[in-house]
C-alpha cells in the first residue's frame, strides 16, 4: 500500500519569560513593517511586481542599515516575502477565494515564521513541559499535549518542518508544521449524509439527527463582556483624535479580547470534535455550496437608497460569523479525506423552501424552524432543517464541487502581474 507525507499542525501554549515575550514582541512588529513596506514598493510600480531577486537584495540591506529591522531573523524576514509573493499568486489564481493584498493595520495578527526545524531542538521536559530553541530568543517552553513525531523516543514516525509563533488574546502559541508517513486510505465504508449549516440549530442531519452547542460564554462571561464593551464605548466617547490611547482603555480591550478569544477557542473545540465524529461515522458527507461572503453583506445601503431592517440583518451577520461555517466545512473535508471518505456539495437554492417527500416547492411553506407542505395531497410537516438536510443529501447528483475540485471560476478580469 502507497503511503503520502501527511502534513499536518500542532498548536501548543508558549510559556516565555517577560523578556522574552518582549523580543517576540519586537519580532512580529518587524515583521508587519516588512509586510507593509514590500506592498507599498509593489504598489508604486504602477501595477508591475518587483522581482524577487530585487526584493531580497532589500530587505538584505535594509537589515544591515536599519537597526529594529536586524530584530527580525533573516530566515523570518525571508518568510514574509515569500509568504507576500505567494498571497499575489493566490489572487491571481482563478481557483483561489483570495483577495488582493493589502496593508495591514494594527489589529492584524502578530506572527513570526520559523521556517526550518533544525535549529528548534525540541525537547520533552517532564509530562507537561516540552522546550524549544526560537531565533535570537532562546529556549523557551510550551505545553506539551501530545507527541510530536520524530522527537519522542517510541513516538510516531516523521518530521517537524518549522513553526510558526502565533499571538492572540491569551498569549504567543507554537504552531508545528508536522509530516507523517500515512498510507492511502481505503474506501469509508460509512453511508452518505446531507448537513444543513444554521442559525438557531447548528447543524441538522439527513438521518434526523441534530448537533447542538450551548452559548460559547457562561451567562456570568456575556454580562461582563457587554460591561466592558460599554466601558470602551464610553472611553472612546472621550478621546480626542491625534491622542495616544489610554493605559486604562487598553486594559479593556485586552480584557475584551481575552473573552472574546475564549469563545474562539471554545467554538473550535466543538467544530474539531464534531467534525471527526461526523467524519468517523459517514463516507460521503453532502453540504451546500453558500457563498457566506455575499450572506454577510451590509444591508446599510447608501444615502441615495437606504436599507432595511439594517438592525435584524447586522444581527444575522453576526450570528453567521459566530457559527464559521466554511471552517466547519474546512475540517470535514480534510477529516474525511484522510478516513477516504469525501465531502461533497450541491446548489443551494431551494432547499429550505421545497418538501423532500413530493417535491413541491413554495417559500410560505417554512415557518421559523417548522416546515408544513401545502400540498395537501402530501401534508408533510417537520423540523424545517431536517427537511432542508434531506433535501442537501439527494441533490447530490447535481454536483458542484467536491474534495480536489477547484470549484467555481474567478473574474476574468484578474490578470497576472507583468514582468518587471
Amino acid at each position: 500500500m502507497t503511503q503520502e507525507a501527511q502534513a499536518r499542525a500542532h498548536v501548543a501554549r508558549l510559556d516565555p519569560t517577560a523578556a522574552q515575550s518582549a523580543l517576540l514582541d519586537g519580532q512580529a512588529h518587524t515583521a508587519h513593517a516588512l509586510w507593509n513596506l514590500l506592498h507599498q514598493f509593489t504598489t508604486f510600480r504602477q501595477g508591475r511586481l518587483a522581482p524577487l531577486k530585487a526584493c531580497d537584495e532589500a530587505i538584505r540591506r535594509a537589515r544591515h542599515e536599519i537597526d529594529w529591522m536586524a530584530r527580525l531573523p533573516a530566515q523570518a524576514a525571508q518568510a514574509v516575502l515569500k509568504t507576500y509573493r505567494q498571497a499575489w499568486a493566490n489572487f491571481f489564481d482563478p481557483g483561489h477565494p483570495a483577495g488582493r493584498p493589502t496593508f495591514k493595520n494594527r489589529r492584524s495578527r502578530m506572527a513570526v515564521d520559523v521556517p526550518q526545524a533544525r535549529d528548534l531542538h525540541i525537547a520533552r521536559i517532564n509530562r507537561r513541559w516540552g522546550a524549544v530553541n526560537l531565533p535570537k530568543v532562546g529556549r523557551v517552553r510550551f505545553r506539551w499535549t501530545k507527541n510530536l513525531p520524530g522527537v519522542t523516543r517510541g513516538g510516531p514516525a516523521g518530521r517537524i518542518t518549522g513553526a510558526r509563533l502565533v499571538k492572540d488574546a491569551h498569549g504567543w502559541q507554537i504552531v508545528f508544521r508536522t509530516e507523517t508517513p500515512t498510507p492511502a486510505p481505503a474506501p469509508h465504508p460509512g453511508g452518505r449524509v446531507g448537513i444543513d449549516r444554521g442559525v438557531t440549530l447548528a447543524l441538522a442531519l439527513s438521518d434526523g439527527t441534530t448537533r447542538e452547542h450551548g452559548p460559547w460564554l457562561s451567562q456570568g462571561e456575556r454580562q461582563r463582556l457587554r460591561r466592558l464593551e460599554k466601558k470602551a464605548a464610553r472611553q472612546r466617547a472621550t478621546h480626542h483624535k491625534g491622542e495616544p490611547i489610554s493605559h486604562r482603555r487598553a486594559h479593556t480591550h485586552r480584557q475584551i479580547g481575552r473573552l472574546r478569544a475564549t469563545a474562539k477557542r471554545r467554538a473550535l473545540d466543538w467544530q474539531h470534535r464534531t467534525s471527526t465524529e461526523l467524519a468517523d461515522v459517514f463516507g460521503e458527507i453532502v453540504v451546500e455550496d453558500l457563498k457566506i461572503v455575499n450572506m454577510l453583506r451590509s444591508a446599510r445601503g447608501t444615502v441615495e437608497r437606504p436599507g432595511r431592517n439594517v438592525a435584524q440583518k447586522t444581527g444575522l451577520n453576526r450570528a453567521i460569523s459566530g457559527e464559521a461555517w466554511g471552517r466547519t466545512v474546512t475540517m470535514l473535508e480534510y477529516k474525511s479525506a484522510d478516513r477516504g471518505g469525501r465531502v461533497v456539495k450541491v446548489p443551494a437554492a431551494g432547499t429550505s423552501q421545497t418538501c423532500h417527500r413530493c417535491g413541491r416547492r413554495d417559500p410560505a411553506a417554512r415557518d421559523w424552524i417548522r416546515f408544513s407542505c401545502t400540498d395537501l395531497a402530501c401534508g408533510w410537516s417537520g423540523h424545517a432543517d431536517i427537511n432542508a438536510a434531506i433535501n442537501i443529501e439527494t441533490a447530490a447528483g447535481t454536483v458542484v464541487a467536491g474534495r480536489g475540485d477547484s470549484g467555481v471560476a474567478r473574474s476574468a478580469k484578474r490578470q497576472p502581474p507583468r514582468a518587471a
